[in-house]
């Protein structure tokens, strides 16, 4: 048997177990997936950020996976705040089993466009923001996991990068909105990028290339995700050290990340999904708050910068790409 042929065997024996769970499992379930940034065709199993890709992979450990019995309608609002009420709404009047978002604003849109469909979030602080009054029994009809700890994670995110390369002294942080910065607590070198598009990107960082910026810190906004690949290449063009959110920047050669385990919120996102699928309401489940956080750092990037990291970081790191 040539290679081809025995990945193929081995391939449909490793998937069999969860096609025939699927089919235990009963009638098909329909998910809508919407994002706030990420293009709705990139929401998949292959091209999907990494929480995405491992919330498919978590719902296929519990059975259910898509072609299978379970279907996923794709939404995105593209990085537009004002196209949240107009995809909230298109996504209530398709009436899935469940809805699955992700950022604060886009949540609430949805929570006001339904109160019956249940909703799983991937949100910022959810009390704090007035999603939930209560973390252990949300009520309504959203539950979810938090991926933020408030203005802790940028300040933390901040720290590391300045003991990473201690002689920036001129840092910028980018933000997608004024009240993303404002909880994040952070006021020196801000930059807000409402308008998350390729010319903004190049002229933001051209910018800073003028204005001597030692580092860069980029924060959460879904649409600065959507543009990772950008953001990497225009960091790497001008020489400039960058702390990223996620590790979907430091896979795309980014410097380094920091945040919460997204393997463990995307395991809890699908425990939830399959909770409800099985008649639990979401406002009984707990909302769940992270509790491992990983640093990945791209040291082949660290070397193209010309970057010696301190000890201390690197031994700090979860994970070194090399």
């Amino acid at each position: 048997m040539d290679r081809r042929g025995f990945l193929a065997l081995v391939g449909g024996a490793v998937s069999w177990p969860y096609a025939a769970r699927a089919q235990q499992l009963g009638k098909p379930r329909r998910i809508a997936l919407i994002h706030s940034g990420i293009p709705a065709d990139k929401l998949t199993q292959q091209d999907g950020p990494f929480w995405i890709r491992r919330l498919y992979a978590e719902l296929r450990v519990l059975g259910y996976a898509e072609g299978a019995n379970l279907t996923v309608e794709r939404y995105s609002a593209e990085g537009h705040s004002d196209r949240f009420a107009s995809v909230a709404a298109a996504v209530v009047s398709s009436n899935p089993d469940v809805i699955v978002s992700n950022f604060n604003a886009l949540v609430k849109a949805i929570m006001k466009a339904t109160a019956t469909i249940p909703i799983v979030g991937l949100t910022g602080d959810p009390v704090s923001d007035g999603l939930i009054s209560n973390l252990a029994r949300p009520g309504g009809n959203l539950t979810g996991a938090s991926i933020g700890a408030g203005g802790a994670m940028g300040s933390k995110r901040l720290q590391i990068l300045r003991e990473a390369v201690p002689a920036a002294s001129n840092v910028a942080s980018l933000f997608g909105s004024s009240a993303e910065q404002q909880r994040s607590g952070i006021t020196p070198g801000v930059k807000i990028i409402t308008d998350v598009n390729e010319a903004q990107l190049r002229a933001t960082f051209a910018e800073m290339a003028e204005q001597k910026v030692d580092a860069v810190l980029v924060s959460e906004t879904g649409s600065f995700l959507a543009q990772r690949t950008l953001i990497v290449a225009l960091a790497a063009q001008h020489r400039l050290p960058a702390m990223y959110p996620y590790r979907d920047y430091a896979e795309a050669g980014g410097l380094m990340a920091y945040a919460p385990d997204l393997a463990e919120l995307a395991k809890r996102l699908a425990s939830d999904v399959a909770q409800i699928f099985k008649g639990v309401n979401a406002g009984d489940i707990p909302f769940f708050l992270p509790t491992k956080f990983d640093l990945v750092i791209n040291l082949k990037t660290a070397k193209q910068l010309g970057l010696t990291l301190p000890p201390a970081v690197l031994d700090f790191a979860s994970e070194v790409i090399e």
